[in-house]
């Protein structure tokens, strides 16, 4: 852990009930964002991507020490097209579960 701010920065992908959007961001309070998705969900509140698609569930993440790591895997990721975020997913989340409660 970085001792300079006890901060650990995350790149995660969300999704919808449907599993049909995926959303990949990076955030060092993962519950906090999740809770701001799922904030920006409801009705006459979409003000974000997820928001706009109900992408409030959590499918996949990452820990960095470095925000500047975290920020670049998360360009990264962003630039694939689905099948290669699946195959990430199914990685170490073959089930496509829910992670949310898992925080």
């Amino acid at each position: 852990m970085n001792i300079a701010n006890n901060h650990i920065y995350y790149v995660y992908i969300v999704t919808n009930k449907n599993k049909t959007v995926l959303y990949t961001g990076v955030t060092n309070d993962l519950s906090k964002r999740l809770d701001e998705h799922n904030e920006n969900s409801k009705p006459f509140r979409h003000f974000s991507f997820a928001g706009k698609y109900n992408a409030t569930f959590l499918l996949y993440y990452e820990e960095f020490v470095e925000i500047k790591d975290a920020i670049a895997r998360e360009k990264v990721i962003k630039g694939w097209r689905r099948e290669k975020k699946e195959n990430l997913i199914n990685s170490v989340n073959p089930n496509w579960n829910f992670l949310n409660d898992e925080l």
